[in-house]
């Protein structure tokens, strides 16, 4: 069997290549990582989350998520604070600064994704969006990590059983 057959390959290398696109924007067009990327993503959206949140929202580590935080914060784009119910954890917050720059880079990153997605047929985009919709539902029916049934992953919001 040749690798470039191989489903999940396939999968993983064109996800990728897709990702490199819009890392493309954010990354050079305005200095931010693709962990830092992620965090004010998440953070824009909920205005503040703790260490924790952070690490199970996204398929980021702790450590990642630490590192992408204090260099957000660095830039002034996000703050940071011990949490009094649990001193291990951080609570991370955008500021305002740290909106703006995201909602500038997101306006153009999404209007890169819309040109890679608008290059696609209608009728395969359709399909392409219940395939992946599909493939997120058939790996939470059988993804059991405590089992040791395969890992925990992000789900995204809105997805049966997601939380």
């Amino acid at each position: 069997m040749q690798i470039e057959t191989f489903f999940p390959y396939r999968l993983a290398v064109t996800a990728e290549a897709f990702s490199r696109q819009l890392v493309a924007v954010y990354g050079r067009e305005y200095g931010l990582s693709r962990e830092e990327w992620r965090l004010l993503f998440l953070l824009e959206d909920a205005g503040s989350l703790n260490s924790l949140e952070l690490s199970n929202r996204t398929s980021l580590d702790k450590v990642q998520v630490s590192r992408a935080a204090a260099r957000l914060e660095g830039k002034g784009l996000i703050t940071r604070e011990i949490l009094d119910s649990d001193r291990r954890l951080r609570d991370f917050t955008i500021t305002p600064a740290g909106e703006a720059l995201f909602l500038r880079a997101f306006r153009d990153v999404e209007r890169r994704a819309a040109e890679i997605l608008g290059a696609m047929d209608p009728d395969d985009l359709a399909a392409f969006e219940r395939g992946v919709a599909a493939l997120d539902q058939a790996m939470a029916r059988v993804t059991q990590p405590g089992s040791g049934r395969g890992a925990a992953f992000p789900r995204p919001r809105g997805a049966a059983g997601a939380g």
